[in-house]
């Protein structure tokens, strides 16, 4: 085994003594060291050499905790107790008498009775009892006093203390701590004796390569630390896009590759835009305060007058577009009112009104708001991923095979459809994914009624489809709790994958 130069140091020392059994005091002296890891490195490679022995003896040592450092000053609460109820007379020594006095706050006068009851003062009727004969009192208060005082000076190994007042402070919070010592010594073996000189030669030990030693000659004769390709080492961690922004940009490239345009639009809207313009009933219950945030500013926001008539015809008769409407009054006031935008289908409605007569095939990802009690599924402030197709081949099999084209994009080729009900698509689909085997509804979709489409002058039918995008997160991070998401955890997002 190739000894360290420390090692070496160590050993040479020890031979000025071979017969010796050296301390730590002694071989830092001998070797002129002022740090003790030089002496546990040297001394573990040398016992590993069989050069020398290493015994240790393991000390317990007890100083005072808190409390005991507070007795000290004070003196022990049974000692301050006793002392106050010596000065009693008989009618004086009651729970109230103590509690009134200056021997024991309030709060210590309760732990008091159990500390004089285990001294022979018991506590009758409110009052202290205590004996004719006090001397044995007196003295287990005077053997308390005296450990205290004694730890006060410094630590104190175990074995010299008295075994039962240990016991007894130690059943007591905070009175006394204890620390575990080892202390080491070192002895030589016929091994470590019989080595020669030449193999204790000290020889430059090189663990990184720099300018000053290449420009020198001791390179030339040092030894290199091996390298060692199997230890293990901390993963370099760099910067990083945070997992959602990273999903938003991985969907994003994906509708971009599949023909799409990106368009966006503002968190403000009106109910008129939100949810007239998709035929949602106003008395639907999603549009209630408990469920959509209403704005004080901007209260109100101007629409088109043109507009709002033409929603009102078609919520209240269908407006000529083969529906009967809902068949209730239609209110401008309510069409008016300011809000944040609950759903991003806003966003390709509005592009549709500008557009009605161009062919489309337009996407958006962007933050809804909802009042949602927060908890493992649901958020009030969360993403949503949006899409149309406007064109004259427009149709039912061109959206689900489009849904399926993204899906399978995503890592999840197993796609299907099933039957739903949404106020603004007719018909209309939940889409479901497969993973771990069970299938999970990741958003809806359908073709945009003609009461949406009509007042707009969409001159093609339009499929149009929507999906949460941190439920999506959700299952390409593995999570089962929305919230982790927005954690300042950077251990865990240190971890996560580039997506």
């Amino acid at each position: 085994m190739e000894l360290t130069n420390n090692a070496k140091r160590m050993l040479k020392a020890m031979r000025a003594d071979p017969e010796r059994t050296w301390d730590l005091d002694a071989i830092l002296e001998a070797t002129d060291w002022s740090d003790q890891a030089h002496v546990a490195g040297a001394g573990g490679g040398l016992d590993e050499a069989g050069m020398v022995v290493v015994s240790e003896q393991r000390t317990t040592l007890w100083s005072l905790g808190p409390e005991g450092s507070a007795a000290a000053e004070s003196g022990l609460l049974e000692a301050r107790v006793w002392d106050w109820l010596s000065a009693q007379d008989e009618g004086s020594r009651g729970m109230r008498d103590l509690q009134a006095s200056e021997a024991a706050s309030k709060q210590e006068a309760g732990i008091a009775v159990g500390l004089l009851k285990d001294v022979g003062v018991p506590l009758v009727n409110g009052s202290f009892s205590v004996p004719g004969n006090t001397a044995a009192i007196e003295a287990t208060i005077e053997m308390r006093t005296e450990f205290i005082s004694a730890l006060k000076a410094g630590s104190i190994a175990e074995a010299d203390l008295d075994g039962g007042l240990l016991d007894h402070f130690r059943g007591r919070k905070g009175l006394v701590d204890s620390e575990e010592r080892v202390e080491r010594t070192w002895r030589m073996t016929a091994r470590g004796i019989a080595i020669d000189d030449e193999d204790l030669e000290e020889i430059l030990h090189v663990a990184e390569i720099t300018p000053d030693l290449l420009q020198g000659e001791e390179w030339r004769t040092a030894d290199f630390k091996p390298y060692d390709v199997d230890l293990p080492a901390p993963t370099p961690v760099g910067g990083r896009a945070h997992p959602m922004q990273a999903l938003i940009e991985r969907i994003r490239a994906i509708f971009l590759e599949m023909g799409f345009s990106e368009i966006e639009g503002d968190f403000v809207q009106s109910a008129g835009w939100n949810m007239d313009a998709l035929f949602i009933p106003q008395d639907h219950p999603a549009r209630e305060m408990q469920d959509t945030f209403y704005l004080d500013e901007p209260e109100s926001i101007d629409l088109a007058a043109e507009r709002v008539a033409q929603w009102a015809d078609v919520h209240e008769s269908g407006g000529g577009t083969g529906s009967t409407g809902w068949g209730s009054g239609f209110s401008e006031e309510t069409a008016h009112k300011g809000l944040l935008r609950t759903h991003t289908t806003v966003n390709t409605i509005r592009y549709l009104a500008d557009r009605p007569n161009e062919p489309c095939r337009v996407f958006g990802i962007g933050r809804v708001f909802r009042k949602e009690s927060i908890d493992r599924t649901h958020l009030p402030e969360f993403h949503q991923i949006e899409g149309i197709i406007m064109e004259p081949e427009a149709s039912l099999p061109m959206l689900v095979t489009t849904l399926k084209t993204f899906y399978e994009k995503m890592g999840y080729p197993e796609v299907r459809v099933r039957p739903a009900y949404f106020p603004y698509t007719e018909p209309s689909m939940e889409v479901e994914v497969k993973w771990r085997g069970e299938w999970l509804e990741l958003g809806g979709s359908g073709i945009f009624r003609p009461e949406v489409t009509e007042p707009l002058g969409c001159k093609w039918p339009v499929c149009a489809w929507g999906m949460g995008l941190e439920r999506l997160a959700m299952l390409v991070l593995g999570l089962d709790d929305i919230r982790q998401l927005y954690l300042s955890d950077l251990d865990w997002l240190s971890r996560q994958p580039i997506l």
